[in-house]
């Protein structure tokens, strides 16, 4: 599954976090390669921050998109792409064409859940193109004890999509490690909730 697409219909929902964050994780276990596709270069910022040896791999979005991410994954175990936040989007639609696997980031408000009927739609149709093409939605920035929260799987199940069973918490390391240039990999004993989550999801939706 070397090709694995961050896709969202908004900003806000934690798509270069999670995305940063993911690069990070797996490549505590195979070569990996963040592109960023998104005109914003959010991960691009986010890693020229970084000062440690350790700093993720990102460049990026080329041109030729496609042929780079094939290039690409002939030469890295996992390449994560980082999509505008848009389905509409010409980099969502060339990477939705060729990737393995769709990670939607929803957060639990209901502009998120509405953008995310576009995205199903968007998945539906790369599939005309890619059949082999899975998509599941990733629960992000839940808080436990919100109403909205507690019902957010019931909202999504009007949506023909999986949903991971795993769960990303609102954790204010996420924000921080930003301003930090880091990932939560690299924040010690304040990053370990957060990594488990992101190590669990790895383990449930790549199988790694």
């Amino acid at each position: 599954m070397p090709v694995i697409a961050l896709v969202g219909n908004k900003g806000g929902a934690g798509k270069t976090t999670l995305s940063v964050n993911l690069t990070a994780g797996l490549a505590k276990q195979s070569s990996t390669i963040l592109v960023d596709a998104d005109p914003q270069g959010s991960s691009l910022q986010w890693n020229a921050f970084s000062d440690s040896e350790d700093a993720i791999t990102v460049i990026e979005a080329s041109d030729e998109l496609n042929q780079q991410l094939s290039d690409l994954s002939r030469k890295y175990d996992y390449v994560v792409v980082d999509c505008p936040p848009s389905v509409h989007a010409v980099q969502t639609i060339k990477v939705l064409e060729m990737c393995e696997l769709a990670l939607i980031p929803v957060q639990p408000s209901p502009v998120d859940l509405w953008a995310t009927v576009h995205t199903e739609k968007a998945i539906n149709e790369a599939r005309q193109t890619n059949p082999n093409l899975q998509a599941t939605l990733v629960i992000n920035q839940l808080e436990v004890r919100t109403t909205l929260s507690r019902v957010v799987r019931d909202a999504l199940s009007e949506i023909e999509l999986p949903v991971a069973q795993t769960a990303l918490r609102r954790r204010a390391i996420f924000r921080n490690s930003v301003l930090e240039g880091k990932n939560v990999f690299e924040t010690g004993s304040r990053g370990l909730d957060a990594v488990r989550e992101i190590e669990e999801l790895i383990h449930e939706v790549i199988k790694v």
